[in-house]
């Protein structure tokens, strides 16, 4: 839409608020509201005003004032608040030099797709994400100087069988049993649909939704694949509109990776394929129907995959979920159909069209723009250095003997390693000012401070578990 054409649809909508939005560097959607006599053309080009110090990672407090300029193109209606409420995602400017804000996560995503087309390997880049994510009925915590704990709950965790639930019907996925079961071992279909008709209300394509693999609540709803900085939007508001549901619902939702101990995690496989016009540059002659320019990119990914993890596993609860010899894909390898890689190569379809690369790697914590953006950039550098990625691994890698294995790169092991290899690798990040030098030190220095430091110093639960009698 036009600046004309969303005053007008909010006339049509009797919209009596206007809710900006925008998501800060670590990846939170924040948002503030005017009454709608606010919005006029103007707003369009001259912004709304707020304190950027009050963002976690940006301005300084002497240098606070920045603008959000609201992007009509994303204007849509808000599904949960009780009065109607248009709601637009806004672009971050200085508002002395109006140049756009480095570290606005949109603002990558809006470059990355620009650098796309500036290199002439192409001009669209789709990125598919499968958001896996948590339902829970009920969850605790806290940390102080003298105490930590956490404790979450579903009614269908395997480890309420036993509870006296008045009465307990008995129907909870086993663990690493929760792939595909009918109600009534899946509780939760008609919640997913709700979530799924929501998002579809929002004109957010939705190809499926289903229960996951891990007992007490684990789901996947997966997005129909859009342009790299239109999917970043819809992942802000698939984020949103899940937790809003199960929160009307008296229900939560979580996108931490590994909220349970001793089953799956939760993952974001994240398919990517870059066009030119309407040519799919992916498909081709090569290992499973794939271009020369595939297994390139794939070689791109498999070379940065250590970086890439500080912005697409970027926390620490992340690294509980890539550990070596679980179910989680931290071997760097590539294969067609094998999802003990790292990197896959889906086979449901014989399409050129439908060729890409599938990155299992990714988690749902992740800022979607910051991520897609970057692994779109690890793809573009494989294919503009020409990065072999070796032969494909169509073994299960997890049942390779160690000398095998021994060969094969992994996953980083920490957020803390990751960040290490983010320092020392980030060069084809930078091109096209996609990611700027300040972006790459400010995140670091931001993950550093904020969480992984914070983790070292605390004793952990399981400590006293350990040690209390050393």
């Amino acid at each position: 839409m036009t600046p004309s054409e969303v005053l007008a649809f909010a006339k049509k909508q009797g919209a009596k608020v206007v809710d900006i939005r925008f998501m800060d560097f670590p990846g939170v959607w924040q948002h503030f509201s005017v009454p709608i006599s606010e919005l006029d053309a103007s707003n369009f080009e001259d912004g709304y005003g707020f304190d950027g110090s009050s963002i976690r990672g940006w301005q300084p407090i002497n240098n606070s004032d920045m603008l959000v300029v609201p992007d009509p193109t994303t204007a849509l209606m808000d599904p949960f608040f009780n009065v109607p409420t248009l709601v637009m995602i806004g672009n971050i400017v200085d508002p002395i030099t109006r140049e756009p804000y480095t570290r606005d996560p949109r603002n990558i995503a809006r470059k990355a797709e620009i650098y796309l087309k500036s290199t002439g390997l192409g001009d669209t880049c789709y990125i598919g994400p499968e958001a896996e994510f948590f339902i829970f009925d009920n969850v605790q915590y806290d940390t102080t100087r003298n105490m930590s704990f956490y404790e979450i709950d579903s009614i269908e965790g395997t480890w309420n069988t036993g509870r006296d639930e008045g009465p307990n019907l008995g129907y909870k996925p086993r663990v690493k049993e929760g792939y595909f079961p009918v109600p009534p071992t899946d509780s939760q279909q008609d919640l997913r649909t709700e979530m799924m008709l929501t998002l579809i209300s929002l004109g957010i394509d939705i190809e499926a939704q289903h229960h996951e693999v891990a007992t007490a609540g684990q789901a996947e709803i997966d997005m129909r694949f859009k342009t790299l900085l239109k999917m970043g939007d819809q992942l802000a508001w698939f984020k949103y509109v899940l937790k809003n549901v199960a929160h009307r619902n008296n229900k939560t939702v979580t996108f931490m990776p590994k909220p349970i101990f001793e089953d799956n995690g939760s993952g974001m496989h994240t398919h990517i394929s870059l066009w030119n016009g309407d040519k799919p540059l992916f498909a081709g002659d090569k290992y499973g129907g794939m271009s020369q320019e595939a297994m390139w990119g794939i070689g791109g990914i498999l070379k940065h995959c250590s970086s890439l993890c500080a912005i697409t596993n970027p926390t620490t609860n992340s690294y509980k979920r890539l550990v070596p010899g679980f179910e989680a894909p931290v071997n760097l390898a590539y294969s067609s159909r094998n999802r003990s890689a790292a990197i896959r190569l889906p086979m449901y379809s014989t399409s050129p069209k439908a060729k890409r690369i599938e990155f299992r790697t990714p988690d749902p914590s992740c800022n979607g723009y910051m991520a897609f953006s970057a692994i779109m950039m690890a793809v573009i550098d494989g294919i503009q250095n020409k990065i072999d990625p070796g032969d494909p691994q169509d073994k299960n890698i997890y049942n390779l003997p160690p000398e095998e294995l021994a060969k094969m790169g992994t996953a980083p092991g920490s957020l803390q390693e990751a960040l290490a290899a983010l320092k020392e690798d980030h060069a084809y990040l930078l091109k096209g000012d996609v990611f700027t030098q300040d972006v790459i030190d400010m995140w670091i220095d931001y993950k550093t401070e904020h969480e992984v430091n914070p983790m070292k110093l605390r004793p952990h639960p399981h400590e006293f578990y350990l040690y209390y009698d050393i």
